[in-house]
């Protein structure tokens, strides 16, 4: 019984962990900064999550990557 009761603490501890990393870490396939051999697609979307407009760059490989766009006194999308 007490080997339950340790498991599911330990378990809800694990969940607890998982999730507040998640805030902090990047999502999926997103970047700070294109690598140089990394081309900028035409397509731009705004992340709902964090509502940054990210721009979608490609490699040599068909990887898709995700870097926030920078610009400066451009209307948001």
């Amino acid at each position: 019984m007490i080997f339950f009761a340790l498991l599911g603490i330990v378990v809800i501890a694990a969940v607890l962990v998982a999730a507040a990393m998640s805030l902090f870490l990047r999502r999926h396939g997103e970047s700070d900064a294109p690598k140089p051999s990394w081309v900028p697609t035409d397509e731009v979307f705004r992340d709902p999550g964090t509502d940054r407009v990210m721009r979608v760059w490609a490699d040599r490989t068909g990887g898709r990557h995700y870097i926030p766009e920078h610009v400066e006194g451009t209307p948001p999308l």
